[in-house]
Formats: C-alpha cells, structure tokens, sequence
C-alpha cells in the first residue's frame, strides 16, 4: 500500500499559491483612480502604539488585528493576541517599553485566528500561565474553522486577503495592512475561562465586563472597563462598512442581532471605543460612530426585508438599495471590507434560503448543458469565443467573466479562454476600491496562469494540536470520507484513548457514523489522544505509527491501515 507523505495531514493550514514571474503586458494591473480613497485608506493602518492616560495601549498596524494591553497593578491584561506568534513578538517588545509586569489575562474578543494565533507567544513567556478568557462558543468556533471547513476557507481566504500576491498588488486589506497568520505557526491557546451572556471580575485591580455580542461572528463579545469608560467592540465595527457577509464563506450572520449588540454598547455612553481594527476614538464621536454604524446596518437589513416581502429576488434587490447620503457619507461605511451588495444576498438567504423564489431557479439545467445551448443558440463555439473577445477588446469585462464561464463549460479552447478570463479578472481588480474584491480576482486570474504552481502546505505542530479535541479530527475523518471505497455491510472500529474517551467509527451505506458505542468492533484501537491527532495530521507517518504499536490495533495493522486509506481520495 502506497502512501503520500501528507496523506492523512487533515489539519493543514495556509493553502496558498505562486505564480510565474512571467508577466504579460496585456494583463498588467493599472490602478483606477476609484481605488484612490482605498489608497489613501491605508495611513488608517500605519504602524502605531496609540497610548492613552487611563493605561489602555493599542497596537495597530502591526498586523491585520489590532492588540490592546490595558495595564493593571502588579500585571496587565492583552485583548486579542493578533494574529500570528512572530505578530504577537513583535508587539510584546513595544508594549513592554511601556510596562513590564506579567500577562494576567489574554481576553478573545471571537474566534477570528488574526485575534487568537499569536496567544502562544504571550502564554508561554510566563511560569504563572495567564487566564485565556472567550464566549463559550469560542473554542467550537476555532475549531469548525481549522477543522471540517478548513481546506476551503484556507483557499478563499488566500484569495480574499491576497496573501500570496506580490506586495505591489496589495494596497491593504481594507481592515488592516496584511494578513500575517502564515507567517508562523498557530498559536491557538483553547480558553479556560468561558461565559454564557455575561462575565464579571477583577483581573490585576482592574474592574472588567463581558457581554455576548453577536454580530460579525455568534461568539463576539465586548469589554466594557466602568473605570476606565472604555469599550472594546471586537469586530463589531471597525472603519468601514461592516463585512455582513464574507466571500471567503461564513455561515449566516444574525444582521439584527448585529444592531442590537452595537445599542447594547451604546447604552454604556463610553468615552473611549478601541476597536480591533482601525484607530481607537474618543470623546462625543465615540457615540456618534457607534449610532451611524448601527444605523447603516439597520437600514440595510430593513430595506431588504420590506423588497424581499413585495416579491423581489435577491438581484433585484441589490439593484435597489443605496444607503442614503447622511450615511454613506460617513467615513465608517466606505466599503472597504463588506459592500451593501453582498449583505443584501446574505440577509435574504439567512431568512429564506438559497432558493430565491424564481421557478426557473429551483431545478435549473446543468452549467454543461445551459452553456452547450447558450453556444447554439449564438451560432456555435467559435462565435461564443468571438464573442469573448468582443468584450475584452470593449472592455466589457463582467459580461466577458460570464461568457468564459460557458467555454471553460465545454472545454472549449481553454487555454486562451483562461487567459482571457484572467484579463478581465485583473482589469476588474484594478478598478475596484473594495480590497476583498480586487484581492479575489487578483489571485483568482493568477491561479489561471498555466506556471501556477500550488505551494507546499504548512503541518500544524505538536503545541497546537493539544489544544483541539479528539472529537473534531472524527468529524473531520466523516467528511473526508471516499464513498467508492466503501464496501457493502457494516464495518466499525473502535477507538480507546488514553484520556478515556471512548469512540467508533461505523462505516455503513457509504457514511461513517461516529458514535460511543463500542461493542462489536471488527478492530479495536488503543492510542494515546495526542498521538493520534499527530498522525491524523501528518506529523508522525501513520504506517510507522501503527507498525511501531504507538497505535495499538491488536493484531488488526494492515486491515486499520486500508480502513485509513477510505478516507482519501487518492
């Protein structure tokens, strides 16, 4: 039985990408003067300790996340740890400049790995370990995204925040200079310390309130310092408009529960707001923010809801919302991150579902067989290439997307297809002021260089696989599931760690049930949880580990190894 190196690396992050340095002049990206602001929209992200009298220090700039340290007596207190442990080190150095005395608590304002990778760094410099204090949803949060989801949210995130484009075609990130996650390994420390709706206590002198917030995630919370009149949003507004819906993929985000959450913070009148991206306010424009923010999303999600009601369809509708000039006009709603156009389609699918209400939608003809009829229809294959051209030389270059999507359907001249395609992805990017959007298309049209080249995955290490459960690499395996190379009737294995938890794994119908039931096992495996996940994620070799007794099969090796093998694709 042959296996890859990385066969079972389940857990591998930072999938990213490189491409030729061959440059063709016809794809060269000219700025539009349209992505001025955005330009301008980068000195909101210079590199910065901003450090106000009542102890509360805000690092920006150094990386996509801000840090906040708020200092105590005898210790202080770090509200998200940034995003990566070569982020968090360079902090801690000018943080230190400031007030040296221990780390007491590490507070996650969510999940967000820009807000909790760095948290290693911070955790590991001290004997007396701080508290790592999140919702209680936190933890499962971190999890689904490095988990089930991970090797496709890597992609579009990739994508999405441009991190392996050439420095010169990333003006920013619209919420931060760069995304730095992959620069070191991840620095995940699991919370010990969760709540429900609120938490209150005294960390280092210093009077400290959590309330659950949902809004740019479900785990969001804010900090509230009564002391200090300081609040610490999160997410939950930063300098432009709110990313209502992501296009590197979330699950649904509650847009009224996102309004509720800023009133909540409003009702503290706090006169300092630090949020965790973008500079820190104070005074009467702390308020004032916190109202027009609210405000916009509040009149987006309305207006949604009162067209979606009178029968329109989701592309319909984006067509006719426009916030109105006493908002727009704020610099807080520039869109910079989330757009109108993408939260309008998140909030009718977060209330209705994909279906959008159009019968021809519902069961529609495949992309292969819609594009072999749309060919027809306009005299063939070679028009519907002409016709690409066409817009390209028009520079019509959505309508040229759209006519590249029914040749690379066919399979019709796909190599200049795809270099065509790339093109109007590259002159699309270059007139767009939103970074997730120019960010997107930049790398998409790179990827469809025929040198693109994927590059080598990053394994996660020993450090952070202690702070993941068991469980999650089970629900990894079930989805990662070959169903051809799933045989007819039941077939189990059971699973004994030497924490004590007890699992099987079922295959049956082509699905794998996970389960506590641990009868009637065709193997039974005995391993120590960390090991286990080390193989599962391809920091030990798995034949070498089963071979070796490291994982105990009681006689079953080969059988458990081929059991393994079901749940790759090669």
């Amino acid at each position: 039985m042959r296996y890859q190196k990385y066969f079972f690396s389940i857990l591998l992050l930072s999938l990213t990408f490189s491409c030729s340095d061959e440059t063709d002049s016809n794809n060269a990206i000219v700025l539009n003067s349209s992505v001025k602001e955005l330009i301008n929209h980068t000195q909101e992200f210079k590199k910065e300790i901003y450090s106000f009298g009542n102890g509360i220090h805000v690092a920006v700039g150094y990386g996509i996340a801000n840090s906040i340290m708020v200092e105590g007596i005898g210790g202080n207190i770090i509200i998200d740890a940034s995003d990566s442990t070569f982020e968090a080190e360079i902090i801690y150095k000018q943080f230190k400049e400031i007030n040296s005395n221990p780390i007491k608590a590490i507070i996650y304002t969510h999940n967000h790995g820009d807000h909790t990778f760095g948290t290693s760094y911070y955790y590991n410099l001290f004997d007396e370990k701080p508290d790592v204090i999140a919702h209680e949803s936190t933890d499962y949060y971190v999890e689904r995204i490095i988990g089930i989801l991970n090797p496709i949210i890597s992609k579009r995130s990739t994508r999405m925040f441009g991190t392996e484009l050439p420095d010169e075609d990333v003006i920013n990130v619209g919420i931060g200079p760069y995304l730095g996650v992959s620069q070191s390994p991840v620095g995940y420390i699991k919370p010990n310390i969760t709540f429900k709706k609120e938490l209150k206590l005294n960390i280092a002198g210093i009077d400290i309130e959590l309330y659950h917030a949902p809004g740019e995630t479900n785990d969001q919370l804010f900090v509230w310092l009564p002391q200090k009149k300081a609040l610490m949003p999160g997410d939950n507004l930063y300098k432009t408009f709110p990313n209502l819906y992501t296009i590197r993929g979330t699950t649904h985000r509650d847009v009224k529960g996102w309004v509720e959450s800023l009133d909540h913070m409003r009702s503290f009148n706090p006169q300092y707001l630090f949020p965790s991206h973008t500079k820190p306010l104070s005074g009467p424009q702390v308020l004032e923010t916190l109202t027009i923010y609210r405000d916009a999303i509040q009149y987006v999600h309305d207006q949604t809801i009162r067209l979606i009601n009178k029968g329109f369809y989701p592309d319909q509708i984006i067509e006719m919302i426009q916030l109105p000039e006493n908002l727009s006009s704020s610099p807080f709603i520039n869109e910079f991150y989330g757009t109108v156009r993408w939260s309008v389609k998140s909030i009718f699918n977060g209330y209705l579902g994909w279906f959008n209400g159009n019968i021809s939608d519902l069961d529609p003809l495949s992309r292969f067989e819609e594009a072999k009829r749309f060919s027809a229809m306009v005299g063939g294959k070679e028009a519907l290439f002409l016709e690409l051209e066409k817009a390209i030389k028009n520079k019509d270059m959505q309508w040229a997307l759209q006519i590249s999507d029914q040749l690379i359907a066919l399979d019709y001249k796909t190599k200049k297809t795809n270099k065509l395609r790339a093109q109007a992805a590259k002159s699309i990017a270059g007139e767009s002021s939103n970074p997730n959007k120019r960010n997107y298309f930049l790398s998409a049209a790179y990827e469809l260089d025929p040198n693109y080249k994927q590059s080598s995955l990053l394994p996660q290490t020993e450090a952070v696989l202690k702070e993941i459960s068991v469980d999650m690499f089970f629900d990894i395996l079930a989805v990662r599931l070959n169903p051809e190379k799933v045989e007819p009737g039941e077939f189990r294995v059971c699973f004994s760690f030497t924490s004590g938890l007890k699992r099987s794994m079922t295959l049956r119908n082509s699905i794998a049930e996970i389960s506590t039931l641990t009868s009637d096992c065709d193997i039974q495996v005995e391993t120590d949880d960390q090991v286990f996940k080390e193989m599962l994620a391809g920091i030990r070799n798995p034949i070498f580990t089963v071979t070796s007794g490291k994982v105990n099969t009681n006689g079953n090796a080969t059988s458990f190894l081929s059991f393994l093998k079901k749940f790759s694709d090669s």
